[in-house]
């Protein structure tokens, strides 16, 4: 069987990952980036002529931007495009040019150039970086030309500091260099490219010198060639392996090499990848490890599994991809993860088992070499395989012998010789056998593979001794009887040897469902959480049983990392283990038991991260020694951690919205407060100084009767300033919930009263009306806040009703309610404003014949009702113009005290 014959039912059937990546692709533009090892070896030139071929075709080409630098060949090459005017930026007094990003989406051509990917925009700018420009013209469907450095490539910024000496602070992700849809190289060699330099062809003057003698050394350039040849390849590889996934090809295209070594729990695996190590260093070529987790996985010995997970972590630590993928045909998982990754060479280790079992099961090895089709196949012979594998039978050992599923077998043997004693009378040898057949079935489904077949030569040898004649003894006189005996023992092997696999199969599926339906409750459970104590000692809980761990959990708090949750509680870490959690923090890499760094720590800290960034790190340990996790206990960690993270992610990104959203709302009323005082707090201010400041300077030249005035102003105003203040005062009160109602029995008409003689200058302008019937209840409220609400509700008629206008208090009961209104003959209140006029330091829009004010009056009118169990609301009167505020108060089951008698 070949591997097309393996991938024939695969065949036909993009990767879904490929199709989606080119969904995505769809309705964008491409970009194509033009890349050099260096300035000068022509990025820009090469931009422009291919836009002047694009032109020539038809294509609708502008130039978003272009940097010259003086070059007069370059120039030329922009004469006769169209060039969208830049944007002039100031920035401290200078006027900086940058790209006009608006101008170039309004003009929608079909194609754009765009210099220098790297640059950084002027402050104020749309975007920081000039890549999210792009990012956005390809989003609307523009195709992009760009010029780029290797040296601003983000992944290669520190080995081109350690070449060069030099770092680059503009930088592109390398998620742009991966997106793009064509990279073409730009590449000079180091003799002309200097060569250049000294003609004045890239840096003039004195520049062009410093350049040659630090930055273009020879050796530089050829470093930096280096990088930019390889992380081109790098990007081609991926998008012919992404061709080939989303085009159902199986391959392999050896276009270039790749590596894959497969691994299993013989100690010789160690070896093995230090092998595939050395042959992609030779090769250069990327390799990845694999395992593949069959069903009789779980019957291994915790060393077995703990070789594996070993040899898994070293492959990770030698650069290699460990995948580990679950299967029953070894082989054939192997050949379908080598199809799908393009591997060119798969390396396996020699079988140690004897030749004689080759022919009863193939090896891995042998499989591989007939189904591998174009794969090349490499057979690993591992010298120190032999004595690992010896030393480590003493070591390790096999997993301890139990009689219990034997004598279990021979009790279905012998509970099947009774009934078949029962049944001889009735029935013939070939029924009976049947019967030693459901034993042998018993056995492989309770007990295992080898209890079967134990029973299966149990049910033989009393099938003989008992029903076959003669009788009682081994002797079998029909020669028909002896083929019988020999198809019931061949079938009884190959039945309870298929029934052991059907069993391990459905064990494995039973534990994949648990796990499934355990991860499933775990999501459902983080879903229903709201707060990120409940998340974290969810996760905790959650991990630690279904991992048998010990537990916790950190995050950095007051800039350090601290134990947030644990299960089974416990928040004492000794000094080794906090270092080794800070290390895991900072760096975002395992630390700790097991680990590479600090592997003194009781724990092993693993960072807890989403894709966005590092969030925490959780702390694990159990009584064992040797490795915790197992390679399945990883990926069920790595499944329950992941869900962990993005539910801590969800309650810190509602805190952060919930603190923007203060944070914006104590800005506005900051700024209100701020606008209120320039403006309106300023005007009683400036009145109070102008009197005063007369009456200083010329006291004796005024009349008494403008003495008198002038001194009226100041008080007047100083007063309004008092109101002012006490207003923010009492709105400072309100919203730090520090109001506290004095209640008591009070008569509405004595507050009324009072509010009155209080606001008696504000309300001199208009006439007052009052309607107080005598039956009203009394009221159980702080009178002092609720004369302040009257206050400020006749304050805010006399202030936006015309003088000479009529106010009116009137008062009624309403069932358990006594209703307090307050009317004007003013404009009224618009539609839109009935509710907002409630809000802080808001204020309807008024004339100028309108006294200032803060706009906290009617806030304070509605924090003071409701702290006194109260509500109000504005309306605008039916039968004429005006507005008419409502309080509602609950009123008094007590009846009002008589007057006395006289």
């Amino acid at each position: 069987m070949t591997i097309a014959d393996s991938h024939r039912e695969t065949r036909g059937r993009p990767s879904p990952e490929a199709l989606l990546a080119s969904a995505q692709r769809e309705g964008r533009g491409r970009l194509k980036i033009f890349l050099g090892a260096a300035p000068g070896v022509g990025k820009t030139y090469e931009m422009l002529t291919s836009g002047r071929a694009r032109r020539t075709e038809g294509v609708d080409v502008v130039i978003g931007v272009v940097e010259t630098h003086g070059r007069s060949e370059t120039q030329a090459l922009v004469d006769g495009f169209e060039i969208v005017p830049r944007r002039l930026v100031d920035y401290k007094g200078r006027a900086l040019d940058e790209m006009d990003l608006d101008a170039i989406l309004a003009r929608r051509p079909a194609l754009v150039l765009v210099d220098e990917l790297a640059h950084t925009n002027a402050p104020g700018s749309r975007h920081p970086k000039r890549h999210l420009d792009v990012e956005e013209l390809l989003a609307r469907g523009i195709d992009v030309y760009t010029t780029l450095n290797i040296q601003h490539v983000e992944s290669l910024n520190d080995v081109v500091a350690q070449i060069t000496r030099i770092r680059v602070r503009e930088t592109v992700p390398d998620s742009i260099v991966d997106r793009a849809d064509d990279i073409e190289i730009i590449d000079l060699t180091p003799a002309d490219l200097i060569k250049r330099l000294e003609e004045g062809k890239v840096y003039l003057g004195k520049t062009a010198k410093r350049a040659v003698a630090n930055y273009f050394s020879p050796g530089n350039l050829t470093a930096l060639r280096e990088l930019a040849l390889r992380r081109t390849a790098q990007r081609v590889d991926d998008q012919l392996l992404s061709h080939m996934q989303e085009h159902a090809i199986s391959g392999p295209w050896a276009a270039g090499e790749r590596l894959l070594v497969c691994i299993d729990d013989s100690a010789g695996a160690p070896a093995l990848i230090r092998h595939a190590k050395r042959q992609a260093d030779r090769l250069r070529a990327p390799w990845s490890a694999l395992h593949v987790e069959t069903p009789q996985a779980a019957a291994l010995p915790e060393a077995a599994k703990t070789r594996i997970a070993n040899a898994l972590r070293l492959a990770a630590q030698l650069g290699a991809e460990a995948v580990t993928l679950p299967g029953q045909d070894v082989a054939g998982e192997i050949l379908r993860h080598a199809a799908a990754g393009n591997v060119t060479q798969i390396i396996v280790g020699k079988p140690a088992k004897p030749r004689w079992r080759e022919w009863l099961k193939p090896s891995v090895s042998h499989e591989l070499i007939n189904r591998a089709g174009d794969i090349g196949v490499h057979v690993v012979a591992l010298r120190e395989q032999t004595a690992d594998a010896d030393a480590g039978v003493s070591a390790i050992g096999k997993p301890g012998f139990s009689a219990r599923p034997y004598l279990a077998a021979l009790a279905y043997v012998a509970v099947a010789l009774g009934a078949a004693e029962l049944l001889s009378q009735i029935m013939d040898l070939r029924n009976i056998a049947l019967v030693f057949l459901t034993a042998v079935l018993a056995s492989a489904v309770t007990a295992g593979l080898w209890p079967a077949l134990f029973a299966s030569l149990l049910g033989a040898l009393a099938l003989n001794f008992f029903f076959i004649a003669p009788l009682y003894t081994l002797t079998i006189a029909d020669p028909e009887n002896v083929v019988a005996l020999g198809f019931f023992l061949l079938v009884a092997l190959i039945a309870s040897n298929l029934t052991a696999r059907v069993q391990r199969q459905a064990n494995a599926a039973r534990q994949r469902a648990r796990t499934t339906e355990d991860l499933y409750l775990f999501s459902k459970k983080l879903a229903g959480t709201g707060t990120l104590d409940d998340v974290l000692w969810a996760s905790a809980f959650q991990i630690a049983s279904m991992l048998r761990l010990r537990v916790v959990i950190l995050m950095p708090e007051d800039g350090t990392i601290a134990v947030r949750a644990g299960y089974p509680p416990d928040d004492t870490l000794v000094d080794a283990d906090i270092a080794a959690a800070r290390w895991a923090w900072e760096h975002d890499r395992p630390a700790g038991r097991g680990a590479d760094t600090l592997p003194g720590a009781k724990r092993l800290y693993l960072p807890l991260r989403t894709g966005r960034t590092a969030i925490g790190v959780i702390g694990l340990d159990d009584d064992k020694d040797g490795p915790l996790l197992t390679p399945e206990q990883q990926r069920l960690l790595d499944a329950l951690a992941d869900q962990a993270a993005v539910a801590i992610e969800r309650i810190q990104l509602v805190a952060d919205v919930d603190r923007a959203k203060l944070a914006a709302e104590a800005d506005r009323l900051r700024s209100a407060l701020l606008t209120s005082i320039s403006h309106d707090l300023k005007t009683p201010l400036a009145s109070i100084l102008g009197a005063a400041g007369t009456l200083r300077d010329y006291r004796q030249a005024l009349p008494e009767e403008d003495r008198t005035a002038l001194l009226a102003t100041v008080i007047d105003e100083s007063e309004r300033l008092n109101r002012f203040i006490a207003n923010l005062l009492d709105m400072t009160r309100i919203e730090s919930g520090a109001m506290e109602p004095n209640a008591a029995l009070v008569d509405v008409a004595d507050v009324v009263g009072s509010a009155l003689r209080r606001a008696a200058k504000i309300t001199a302008g208009h006439p007052i009306e009052t309607a107080l019937p005598d039956d009203l209840p009394m009221l159980r409220l702080d009178p002092v806040l609720f004369e302040q609400v009257l206050f400020n509700l006749l304050d805010n008629a006399a202030k936006y009703a015309a003088a000479g206008s009529a106010i009116a208090i009137r008062a009624r009961q309403d069932g358990g309610e006594v209703l307090v209104t307050v009317t004007d003959e003013g404009p009224g209140l618009p539609p839109t404003d009935l509710e907002r006029v409630f809000d802080s330091f808001y204020r309807v829009r008024k004339g100028d014949q309108v006294r200032a004010g803060t706009g906290l009056g009617l806030a304070i009118c509605r924090g003071f009702v409701e702290a006194m169990g109260g509500t109000i609301t504005a309306a605008n009167r039916t039968d004429r113009s005006g507005a008419v505020f409502t309080i509602r108060l609950p009123a008094e089951s007590q009846p009002k005290p008589l007057e006395p008698q006289t």
